[in-house]
């Protein structure tokens, strides 16, 4: 069951780069669609049509209606399944909600991953109900970081002058993919607080960047004191934490900012989920590809990492809004009755 429910969200998550996109209408019955993305829409499939293959929706609501029939597994990112057809699949809800009326009927597993399942007396589900399954995650030897024994064998020193750019570019590409697919998850949990802390970083990048770059300073320092004391190791282990966390949610914030803009410049409007994930994979893409400039090229990734730790540590991960000198340099008062008439 484990298993079957990584595969499918691991095919949600994925079918944002990997699948092509557009509108998707039912069809007629016996039909063979192949399969459907959608983004940012809504899919209803009417009474008495059938639809083949798999569906997966980003941001938007499916409706199967009484006497509809979906052969495939069905998918829904950050949206609501409401169904009172037959499913012949599985259905798999990542942060939202199903609804099975009367006569629904699935013929598989139905699994909720931070949602809920609304079940109507009379709806048949053949296979295994999962509600907010967690993930299986093993500490070896139970030790927090886990213990390493490493055996004292001398080994020749050796310099590596071996360099590819192919496993470079695909480094980049990985890791920005990676980080794309984390904002998507996050901006639909916690789009209030990303909000703040992008304006805290358009409002005042300098002071952002300054807060950054002293937070950056003062807590190595921080955690190497904590950590001269036993009793406060965990305290430190928690520091290092929290000042990756801020550096990954600095970011999204910030690659939301540059998911916003693009859209406006090509008068387009865009679900959150997939301007937050796009924004997101464009600034990691280029400020990765800038970082593998040889000795300068760090300097833009930093920068870009002072920033986004700087203003979450200036809204408390966006908890709070910026402070009011930040946002005051962005919105002057106008007052015209202070302005003197021109002699």
């Amino acid at each position: 069951m484990k298993m079957l429910y990584r595969f499918l969200t691991l095919f949600a998550l994925l079918a944002l780069f990997l699948m092509p996109t557009g509108a998707v209408h039912a069809q007629g019955p016996g039909t063979d669609s192949g399969g459907r993305v959608i983004f940012g829409s809504n899919f209803t499939l009417e009474s008495g049509e059938t639809f083949n293959g798999d569906l997966v929706v980003f941001g938007g609501n499916v409706t199967v209606e009484e006497n509809a029939d979906l052969n495939g597994n069905l998918v829904v990112f950050g949206g609501t399944a409401t169904s009172n057809g037959q499913v012949n699949g599985d259905v798999v809800i990542i942060g939202g909600q199903v609804k099975l009326d009367e006569k629904a009927h699935v013929t598989g597993d139905v699994v909720t991953v931070g949602g809920q399942l609304e079940r109507a007396e009379g709806a048949e589900i053949d296979g295994e109900v999962v509600n907010n399954i967690q993930p299986d995650i093993r500490i070896p030897d139970g030790r927090i970081p886990p213990s390493v024994t490493v055996p004292n064998v001398p080994t020749p020193p050796s310099v590596n002058v071996d360099f590819n750019p192919f496993w470079s570019a695909a480094g980049v590409l990985i890791r920005a993919v990676a980080v794309a697919l984390l904002a998507m998850l996050v901006v639909m949990f916690l789009q209030p607080q990303l909000n703040r802390v992008g304006q805290a970083i358009t409002a005042q990048p300098v002071m952002s960047g300054g807060v950054g770059l002293l937070t950056v300073v003062v807590a190595p320092i921080a955690i190497v004191i904590l950590t001269i004391t036993i009793i406060l190791i965990p305290v430190a282990f928690v520091g290092i934490l929290l000042l990756v966390f801020a550096w990954l949610f600095g970011m999204i914030a910030l690659g939301q900012e540059v998911g916003e803009r693009f859209t406006r410049s090509i008068n387009q409007t865009w679900a959150p989920v997939f301007t937050t994930g796009f924004g997101t994979f464009l600034l990691m893409l280029v400020g990765g590809a800038i970082g593998e400039i040889p000795c300068v090229g760090w300097l833009a990734p930093a920068a870009l990492g002072l920033l986004g730790i700087g203003a979450v540590a200036v809204t408390w991960f966006g908890s709070r809004s910026a402070p009011v000198s930040m946002t005051a340099v962005t919105n002057p008062p106008t007052d015209v009755g202070q302005i003197p008439p021109v002699s």
